[in-house]
């Protein structure tokens, strides 16, 4: 029995999961240290069977003692060697395009990697050379959250720059690819008739959000682009923005590219709207007193709706449309707002089945299915890792 340790970093938290593999995969431990760095940091561990074991605040001031925190649980409680530890990565910039195992020299092409996410892949690599530390010897392997959209065409990845800057990498990548790629696992699983031979749609909806067409079971096109700021309104990212914009906060605001960086990535989204909150939920509660949170739901919904309607376009039609993380999963009013204007592409969603959560949530006479699904991007990289590890 293998026993598989993954870490899944952001920019301001870090999820990990331990998992026995041996005929399939069984959760053992799931846990969360959120808000690093804030003074407001949780640390939160779940066995296997959900039942909670730890829920308790805990301050750590950055991510290498966010990961020296994990790790002191891990093997003060879990007491097991891992057989290897795979790390999302969340960009592998134009070369690297499939999960690999961790060498000396992949390490230095990752770092050269920084200034492509630069809030991103920073704490991974932390976690990479921590990790290291704690468990030596113990094999490492990254899957990179681009690598899902390589098979988008061309057209779909170039941006309209000249050749010299599009020569260093400067073009779309997409990201959410490990989410993506566990869902059409599912839709192929369940056997889904427009998951190998189909026109799809997977919207992932959460604090970052963004969507993915895929035709025959492969990305065609997606929202974000160059970095995960782009495309869709998020909890405090802008998503898709006028260039001249940010030109203007730096020209005529006097704003530094730091600060325009901090403010395009934490301070704006749902936050930035509203000016209260970057939670959807928080909104929902609030709108019918506050214009500013109405705006803000609005905002979201309306955004997402045009997406879909582009992503259509690109496909030529839609058979699938999949609503998935944390807002996508449990928000039926905004599932709902989304679609509604959506029926010229055939979308109806049946009110009761919305509203509870189901499966399917499409009506009886919608030519395009619907479903809501749960993603898990922690179980793809656990899956990959075992991959690499049993090929060596």
């Amino acid at each position: 029995m293998k026993k598989i340790l993954v870490f899944n970093a952001g920019s301001s938290s870090i999820k990990f999961s331990l998992y026995e593999a041996g005929g399939g995969e069984r959760l053992l431990y799931l846990g969360e240290l959120s808000s690093i760095g804030s003074g407001e940091g949780m640390f939160s561990v779940r066995d296997g069977g959900g039942r909670s074991l730890v829920g308790k605040r805990t301050e750590v001031k950055d991510h290498a003692a966010a990961f020296r925190h994990v790790f002191s649980w891990i093997t003060s409680h879990a007491l097991v060697q891992p057989d290897i530890i795979g790390h999302r990565m969340v960009h592998g910039g134009p070369l690297h395009t499939a999960p690999a195992l961790l060498t000396p020299e992949l390490i230095h092409d990752i770092h050269r990697l920084v200034p492509y996410a630069p809030e991103h892949i920073p704490p991974s690599l932390r976690g990479v050379e921590l990790a290291a530390e704690r468990f030596p010897g113990v094999a490492q392997a990254v899957c990179f959250d681009t690598a899902f959209h390589r098979s988008m065409p061309e057209v779909a990845r170039v941006y309209a720059l000249p050749s010299e800057v599009r020569r260093k990498g400067v073009q779309r990548y997409g990201f959410h690819g490990l989410s993506y790629q566990y869902i059409l696992g599912e839709l192929v699983r369940i056997k889904e008739p427009s998951a190998e031979r189909g026109r799809i749609i997977l919207a992932h909806l959460g604090h970052g959000a963004s969507m993915a067409a895929l035709r025959d079971g492969k990305s065609v096109d997606t929202t974000m682009g160059f970095s995960p700021a782009g495309g869709l309104v998020m909890s405090t990212r802008t998503g898709d923005i006028d260039p001249g914009v940010l030109l203007f906060l730096i020209d005529e605001m006097g704003m530094s590219p730091g600060e325009v960086k901090e403010m395009v990535n934490r301070r704006s989204g749902l936050l930035g709207v509203s000016g209260s909150s970057d939670d959807m939920r928080d909104l929902l509660a609030a709108e019918f007193s506050d214009p500013a949170a109405r705006l803000a739901v609005e905002l979201f919904c309306y955004q997402a709706a045009k997406q879909v309607g582009a992503l259509a376009a690109v496909l030529g039609g839609l058979d699938l449309l999949v609503f998935t993380g944390g807002i996508g999963e449990h928000s039926p009013d905004i599932r709902r707002r989304i679609c509604s204007g959506l029926g010229f592409l055939g979308i109806a969603l049946d009110e009761g089945c919305n509203g509870r959560n189901e499966a399917v949530i499409s009506g009886c006479s919608a030519s395009v299915r619907v479903m809501v699904m749960k993603t898990d991007e922690e179980l793809m990289l656990a899956r990959e890792s075992l991959k690499l590890i049993e090929s060596i």
